[in-house]
């Protein structure tokens, strides 16, 4: 059960630090300063999910969380940049963020239907991180 809950506290952090790689890269490209102001408060979730996981990754392991490796976070930047070559409008970039939060849902919900022995804080975690997302979601769809 421990390894699980390693597993699972790993993969919410992963997917809060690429959130967070990937607002700071559309970040840069948006224009429109409600949009901006939208992303600020996207990257604040994020970064709460991901110091909640830093804070109760001790409880569980003497080492640090897995965050996305350097590769990952180039492929992220770099996908972003060819997407947007072209259009790089409000709603190129909420399009894209929505990609890439519904793919973190997906794997949200999986890891909460195949793990159904985590310790509470744990689950409480995983689910504070998707019902986030799905919110986010909803927040991006108004700037298609």
């Amino acid at each position: 059960m421990e390894n699980q809950n390693l597993n699972v506290l790993d993969e919410v952090n992963k997917g809060a630090t690429m959130g967070m790689d990937a607002i700071s890269y559309v970040s840069d490209k948006a224009k429109d300063g409600n949009f901006k102001d939208v992303l600020d408060i996207e990257y604040n979730k994020y970064k709460k999910i991901s110091n909640r996981v830093n804070q109760l990754y001790s409880n569980y392991s003497n080492k640090e969380p897995h965050e996305t490796n350097a590769m990952n976070k180039m492929m992220t930047w770099y996908g972003i940049q060819m997407k947007t070559m072209t259009d790089d409008t409000t709603s190129k970039l909420s399009e894209l963020l929505m990609q890439g939060t519904n793919m973190g849902i997906i794997e949200g919900r999986r890891l909460i239907n195949q793990n159904n022995q985590l310790a509470q804080d744990v689950e409480s975690i995983l689910n504070d991180f998707v019902t986030m997302q799905e919110d986010s979601v909803e927040t991006l769809k108004k700037y298609l």
